[in-house]
């Protein structure tokens, strides 16, 4: 019986019979074998802090050769008194930056806070803690409407405070007490939520430049431009200066704001790293749609971080009025420059999403070594400025190739 063949009249092994000069190599997926270059690029990507805390050392070692006394216990810690300030503004700052957002107006929210727990406790005879209390609220209600203005608007609240302050004045109520009076109110309904929301969405850049010169307006109405002596502080409210009190350790003199400081600080740390609160603000910030997809309440989230933000503002006034002994309205001008400068030479992207709070508190120290460094050197104040804005162009340059590592 002859053996049945295929269509075609070719035998089965025949169809292999054109492989013989195939090659019978496994495929091969071989890592390329990284470099010392990527290797050190792929490790400032997983640690933003690595790079600030290299220039820190690498500049304090330096400015120790070349300065006389740089190192003495005195100067050491009066660079950590110089840098309270901005280091909490710049606390504020970090946490707006990390959901890619900017808040321009820091400084007046702090000036403005303070200048109020100031009028209240020295010449409306509030109690301290009282007055205290208000400014903080102030101040978290300023953060608030920056955050409302990012995301969803309620006018009602807005409109209430407006009303309640003219209201207020023209049935004689002294402005000391018709300003704080109409933003706690205002605080209070946003808080409830009334009215229907107006999803307005904002860019944080434009909105915060805007609220900058509104707080900064209110703060020279309310207060009439007139400055809170320190005597006048330490005769009827000794305790909004309780941050300006010094502690020695070592030989060294601290001041308690700077131990405000290192707590807010620490605080920050843990909860941007150890809550669903802190994941949320590195997801938002990495991709709010992402974010949002997920389950984030992205708005929410917002809101509350400016929120934060605002609340932290008015606690860098109140170690404001330690560190300078009174309260003056036209005072730290610059605080919204000195704040974004630590975040940015600090490691933080100006994108959102990567960074550390600690890497700001190392960026405020840094700026704080520069400037006492070349002050003992003997460089001049226009070269030290020089000098920072310099420090800025290389960390946003540092922040563009780090970058580029996740892409």
């Amino acid at each position: 019986m002859a053996e049945s063949k295929p269509a075609g009249g070719r035998a089965p092994a025949a169809f292999e019979e054109g492989l013989g000069g195939a090659s019978t190599d496994v495929a091969r997926f071989d890592e390329e074998r990284a470099t010392l270059t990527s290797r050190f690029h792929y490790f400032l990507h997983a640690y933003p802090t690595a790079a600030p805390a290299l220039v820190l050392i690498i500049s304090c070692l330096a400015f120790g050769l070349i300065a006389p006394n740089f190192f003495s216990a005195f100067n050491l810690s009066l660079i950590i008194q110089q840098v309270t300030v901005i280091g909490l503004l710049g606390a504020a700052q970090t946490l707006v930056i990390l959901t890619a957002g900017i808040d321009l107006s820091v400084a007046a929210i702090m000036v403005f806070s303070y200048m109020i727990m100031a009028r209240l406790g020295v010449e409306a005879g509030v109690p301290a803690p009282i007055a205290i209390l208000i400014g903080l609220a102030v101040g978290t209600a300023c953060g608030l409407l920056n955050g409302s203005l990012v995301t969803k608007t309620r006018l009602l609240p807005v409109l209430v405070t407006v009303l309640a302050w003219f209201g207020l004045i023209s049935l004689g109520v002294p402005m000391i007490w018709a300003v704080p009076l109409g933003i706690l109110l205002g605080l209070a309904l946003g808080l409830s939520r009334p009215g229907p929301a107006l999803a307005l969405r904002l860019p944080p850049f434009i909105v915060t430049l805007g609220a900058w010169s509104i707080f900064f307006a209110l703060n020279l109405w309310y207060s009439e431009a007139q400055t809170i002596r320190s005597q006048d502080i330490d005769a009827t409210a000794p305790l909004l200066k309780i941050f300006g009190e010094r502690a020695g350790i070592m030989g060294a003199q601290f001041t308690y704001g700077s131990f405000l400081m290192v707590f807010v600080f620490v605080a920050l740390w843990y909860v941007l790293n150890w809550t669903a609160w802190g994941r949320a603000v590195y997801a938002v910030g990495d991709d709010k749609e992402s974010a949002e997809l997920s389950g984030i309440r992205t708005d929410r989230m917002l809101l509350s971080v400016y929120g934060v933000a605002g609340f932290l503002c008015a606690l860098a006034g109140w170690a404001a009025i330690g560190r300078v002994g009174s309260a003056s309205p036209q005072s730290f001008y610059e605080g919204n420059l000195d704040a974004i400068t630590a975040v940015v030479i600090g490691g933080t992207s100006l994108f959102g999403g990567r960074g550390a709070i600690f890497g700001t508190l190392v960026g405020a120290l840094i700026v704080g070594v520069f400037r006492s460094g070349l002050s003992l050197s003997g460089v001049d104040v226009l070269w030290q400025t020089f000098a920072v804005g310099l420090l800025i162009i290389v960390a946003v340059a540092m922040d563009q190739w780090i970058r580029r590592a996740s892409s």
